[in-house]
């Protein structure tokens, strides 16, 4: 298999530590791929017609994307894996990632404002921004009992990725000051093997 890959991608990196956590790494085959939205880029764009990655291109040629798709993918390749079970946890592990995605797409958007010339960046879609992704880190703080660790599963990985994309981003807003818990939660995913074998980076 083949990927297409940035390790300033949290997206990308989710598929990454999924990959480490079933034991999967070592068959996937890495390309070091730029995705610029004003750019679109040939040689992502010969796998994937949206010039987003990751993409992942399987062994007869066919490509998967987005990261939940390729996410489910690799947990189809490890029949028993606990990341994606059909069981009472299956809407929570669901909701989690959800919410995970969620707050990366929402700052990336945010980051994409930051980007634009001052002249025309919108003050009021930054301060939403801000609301949001403050609202969906207090919702974890006050549901980090639930979201634990003792069942690790795709909701962890998204939730874990997003958290380090807003340090890596946006770390003047120390958002760990106001979410202890949620906080002492991300170091605990952060000491993992496959998160610390999948650092998001900006190279």
């Amino acid at each position: 298999m083949r990927l297409h890959w940035s390790p300033r991608s949290p997206y990308v990196r989710k598929v990454v530590i999924l990959a480490h956590e079933l034991g999967l790494y070592s068959r996937i085959d890495r390309v070091r791929s730029v995705a610029v939205t004003t750019q679109p880029n040939p040689a992502i764009m010969a796998d994937n017609p949206l010039n987003k990655i990751p993409t992942l291109v399987l062994e007869d040629g066919r490509a998967l994307f987005d990261s939940r798709v390729i996410c489910e993918f690799l947990v189809g390749l490890s029949p028993g894996s606990s990341f994606l079970r059909r069981d009472e946890g299956y809407y929570d592990t669901l909701r989690w990632q959800a919410l995970g995605d969620g707050m990366l797409d929402l700052m990336i958007a945010w980051r994409g404002e930051q980007l634009r010339p001052e002249a025309i960046r919108s003050d009021a879609h930054v301060a939403a921004f801000a609301v949001k992704l403050d609202r969906a880190l207090a919702v974890l703080e006050e549901e980090i009992a639930a979201l634990g660790m003792a069942r690790f599963d795709l909701g962890h990985i998204a939730i874990g990725c997003a958290l380090a994309y807003a340090d890596f981003r946006f770390g003047d807003r120390q958002w760990q000051a106001a979410h202890p818990a949620l906080a002492n939660w991300q170091r605990e995913f952060e000491a993992r093997p496959s998160a610390l074998a999948a650092p998001i980076i900006d190279d």
